[in-house]
């Protein structure tokens, strides 16, 4: 694996970087958090404009609008739409990071030229329908049950922290097709269009303020047996393909800018008066010895843990999927900005009474990035259910004792 930026790489880095100095700030300032139509408008706009300048879907197929960039040009792609602070995927990152992918990986050819353009273009939002109230950590007890009647599936069942599923076009969709099978061997993965009859998307109202989040109840549904994705009941097969995709590469751009975020933190204690600065002589919160070294230590976690994206990525362009790391990837990437998070807020003192920005300081950047990181080690599987797959997978320790 030689992941050295060449001539060429360069090359396209300074092509993008001088690309994105004009089209960041020509797409002006993000909605406001609450305004969903803007909010979709601005994210699918960006998407679109990524695509019209070839810029999207860094390493997707040409044969579905993609760039089928090398290894190290994905790297700088990454690199530099995180320097240059750029929107982020937003409303469709499921269909950019996991559900685009996984047909890609898994799809027919006429799912893939279906929806992986429109993906690409800004033309489709995805959501995901896995998680359910009694199976979140346990995800293949899902109880959503699909019931074959000619050439449709008719859905009944409900799922839970559906993001963006209000505004979403399509749903990755698990379901069981076979009750009576054991609980990994009985499950289909389905296209579901979210305009179809019988569906009720409920919002649920997040610790921040937004509502993202939503509650979907299936009634009747009915689905076309051609969106299924894979055989049937061999969708547990194809969800481990779209979770390695969510844990693997999905944090690459996130990961860049998680490192941004320590250097903010890092001005932030430089022009912080340290109580008590009088007494012993310190100008500043980072004149702490103590912060230094902690800083210092969460800097060479973020310099490893890209080393550790570098690989994933390289392990994805060769065999078209991310690796197991990506659970470790997932693992430490999550804790880790729980404990940058944690670090502002710390800084932060008395502002983090604040949501909104005061005295010259970032609260609202801080407290938010703080909050949504209370989430990260439970989304896309939690922290202890990574370690079970890194024990067991990776390290081939012996498996948990089932009941």
């Amino acid at each position: 694996m030689d992941l050295r930026y060449s001539e060429a790489d360069e090359k396209f880095r300074a092509e993008l970087r001088s690309w994105l100095e004009d089209a960041v700030p020509g797409h002006g300032e993000p909605p406001s958090i609450h305004d969903w139509d803007a909010r979709r408008d601005y994210d699918t706009g960006w998407q679109r404009k990524l695509f019209d300048a070839g810029y999207a879907g860094i390493n997707w197929p040409a044969a579905y609008g993609g760039r089928d960039a090398s290894l190290t040009e994905q790297l700088v792609y990454y690199e530099e739409i995180a320097r240059a602070n750029a929107p982020y995927v937003g409303h469709n990152f499921v269909g950019l990071l996991h559900g685009g992918p996984t047909l890609i990986a898994e799809g027919t050819e006429e799912q893939k030229t279906a929806h992986v353009p429109r993906i690409l273009r800004g033309e489709e939002v995805w959501c995901q329908g896995f998680s359910e109230p009694v199976a979140g950590s346990d995800l293949a007890a899902l109880a959503t049950r699909a019931v074959r009647d000619g050439d449709e599936y008719v859905v009944n069942g409900h799922k839970i922290w559906t993001s963006f599923a209000h505004k979403a076009d399509y749903c990755e969709l698990l379901v069981r097709t076979d009750p009576d099978a054991p609980k990994h061997r009985g499950i289909s993965w389905l296209i579901l269009p979210m305009d179809a009859e019988g569906i009720d998307i409920r919002p649920l109202k997040t610790l921040v303020g937004e509502g993202e989040f939503s509650e979907v109840f299936l009634e009747d549904v009915r689905v076309p047996v051609t969106n299924r994705v894979g055989e049937e009941n061999d969708g547990w097969r194809v969800t481990n393909v779209t979770l390695r995709f969510e844990r693997g590469t999905a944090f690459a751009s996130e990961m860049v800018r998680l490192q941004q975020l320590l250097r903010e933190l890092v001005e932030l204690a430089k022009g912080t008066e340290l109580a008590g600065g009088a007494v012993h002589g310190k100008r500043s919160a980072w004149d702490d010895p103590g912060l230094q070294r902690e800083v210092g230590h969460i800097a060479a976690e973020l310099d490893a843990l890209w080393a550790m994206m570098k690989l994933s990525v390289c392990q994805s362009s060769k065999t078209g999927v991310p690796g197991l790391g990506g659970s470790a990837l997932k693992l430490v990437y999550t804790e880790l900005y729980q404990r940058i998070g944690e670090l502002g807020m710390r800084l932060l003192d008395r502002g983090v009474l604040s949501r909104e920005d005061f005295a010259g300081l970032p609260c609202a950047q801080i407290i938010n990035r703080a909050m949504q990181s209370l989430s990260l080690t439970i989304a896309a599987g939690t922290s202890q259910i990574q370690r079970n797959i890194i024990a067991e997978r990776i390290l081939g320790l012996p498996k948990e004792p089932r009941p």
